[in-house]
């Protein structure tokens, strides 16, 4: 694993394809098959923006690809679309209670957890965190500062974070008192459909401890991977869609190449 020379995190020796470098690594593939295959008890933190399976109240208008419903560019510019954001409410929600379950088991007890969502499945967000024996904690929220506005509506210029902890969390952790509210625009130039701003990003992983290990079972472009070791800790990714485990791969060791070394 490139990560540092003692860490051990998978239970048997069979390859993953994965990228990295000291203090990080993305690995490929299906999340569900890989988080099986951690040791117990080895995440300090969970940190990831899963699919949302939302964007529109209808199935015809769920089903669309990621870039029909999370993007305006046009054909010739678009993104690569990611897997994963097709399912109806009932089974995104039993597949969430499944990879957190999962999940909980990797992690340390106290570990804390950050999920990003939008309105339309955060109740279904609360639920399948309880469900998978997680201590759900609160909402804080993303303000993006901008957004289309629709007169008469309020606008929707919000996404949230839900948090929560695998079972007790102590006061006296050595971590700062963190915002209940970001504020950042959405990145410019950017890699992936859905990618969040890197500051918002370096900002979330401080509710870890202090040189602890994250994990992101989603990493996309990359951003939780960099951030966290921007910030001195190691981190873990997964990444199922091709395209997104080859950019966001490239992107954290091109920006950790090219950045200050990190905070010990």
């Amino acid at each position: 694993m490139p990560l540092n020379s003692n860490s051990k995190l998978l239970q048997n020796t069979n390859p993953i394809e994965h990228r990295g470098g000291d203090g990080w690594t993305i690995l490929h593939g299906d999340m569900l098959n890989i988080i099986q295959r951690f040791e117990p008890g080895v995440f300090d933190a969970v940190i990831t923006d899963p699919p949302y399976a939302s964007g529109g109240s209808r199935p015809n208008e769920r089903n669309r690809t990621t870039n029909q419903k999370y993007s305006s560019m046009d054909k010739e510019n678009a993104l690569p679309d990611f897997d994963g954001d097709q399912k109806d409410q009932r089974s995104w929600t039993n597949w969430m209670v499944q990879w957190l379950s999962d999940v909980r088991r990797v992690c340390k007890e106290g570990a804390p957890i950050c999920l990003f969502i939008d309105w339309r499945q955060l109740p279904s967000m609360t639920d399948a965190l309880q469900w998978a024996g997680w201590i759900w904690r609160g909402v804080a929220v993303w303000d993006k500062l901008t957004s289309r506005p629709q007169k008469g509506r309020f606008r929707q210029q919000s996404e949230f974070i839900v948090w929560g902890s695998n079972s007790t969390m102590p006061v006296n952790r050595p971590v700062g008192c963190l915002p209940g509210v970001f504020r950042y625009t959405n990145p410019q130039n950017r890699i992936h459909v859905t990618e969040k701003p890197l500051q918002l990003m370096r900002e979330i992983v401080k509710i870890c401890e202090p040189g602890g290990r994250i994990l992101d079972p989603f990493a996309g472009a990359g951003t939780t991977v960099l951030a966290a070791r921007l910030e001195g800790y190691e981190a873990v990714g997964i990444e199922v869609t091709d395209a997104y485990f080859k950019l966001g791969s490239d992107r954290v060791q091109f920006e950790l190449e090219n950045a200050e070394a990190p905070k010990p």
